[in-house]
């Protein structure tokens, strides 16, 4: 009796004091971090991002009020599938598929523990006007630039970044975007890849031994399209990356997030 008391009196200690794994909302105080803030609330980080409409690169900000989904846990019986147990819940299926990591075809399999987050109905939320110019964009890939961006007046010169690579290392989406085109006989660049980032924004990989990815495949930021090699004019592994805005060259050096 006295145990059961102690602990009551410690849940109500916890509540008071804003414990972090009973809200349900929480205002970002200065220096925390998604990660941060979603390890403290017991809940995975893409529950809160899409709860909240977060776009890349999933910053948050001091004084921002972020919704923190409050999850059940599904235990899967026999003969279930992934969308019948959304709509038992009434939660769309793509929430459940990025809380668990599930493919798109909504596999499960008996025994497994689901995390049913919580519906929310927010409205996805923008970032200030001066940010949306462009999308959020990293590195394809790690090696040394062996030749940058360069246009000259006549209108020559190199139209993006080429990397050392070593075979088969793998080269990474620059953003999130829609693949809209591959090609495995580019008469200059060999295999190629271009993914449309949005708002006229895409981007190029060229050289590249295999392509990974299809036409019409959605890929978020860093993810796998292609290995590196020496297709097309390359006389060595290197990878060829270009950006472009509305069809033209951009140098992808200044984009690119450090």
């Amino acid at each position: 009796m006295r145990r059961a008391g102690i602990a009551l009196a410690a849940l109500l200690l916890a509540t008071a004091a804003g414990d972090p794994r009973r809200e349900t909302e929480h205002v970002v105080e200065a220096g925390e971090t998604l990660k941060g803030i979603a390890n403290r609330a017991g809940v995975p980080p893409a529950v809160i991002i899409e709860a909240n409409g977060l776009v890349e690169p999933y910053a948050v900000r001091t004084g921002q009020r972020l919704t923190i989904p409050r999850q059940r846990v599904h235990v899967v019986k026999p003969g279930e599938t992934g969308f019948a147990i959304a709509q038992r819940f009434g939660v769309p299926f793509a929430q459940i598929a990025i809380a668990n990591r599930l493919d798109a075809k909504g596999t499960v399999r008996p025994g497994q523990r689901l995390i049913i987050p919580a519906l929310v109905t927010r409205p996805a939320e923008r970032p200030p006007a001066s940010e949306t110019a462009r999308p959020f964009f990293r590195r394809p890939h790690d090696g040394t630039v062996l030749l940058g961006y360069a246009k000259r007046a006549d209108g020559g010169g190199h139209d993006g970044i080429d990397y050392a690579a070593n075979p088969l290392d793998m080269v990474r989406a620059a953003g999130s975007g829609t693949v809209v085109a591959v090609s495995a006989s580019d008469s200059r660049f060999g295999r190629i890849v271009t993914i449309d980032h949005g708002n006229g924004w895409t981007s190029r990989y060229g050289h590249l031994a295999k392509i990974t990815v299809d036409t019409g495949d959605v890929v978020k930021t860093g993810e796998r399209i292609g290995l590196a090699g020496d297709t097309g004019e390359a006389k060595r592994t290197e990878v060829h990356f270009e950006i472009r805005h509305d069809g033209k060259p951009v140098d992808p050096a200044p984009l690119l997030a450090r």
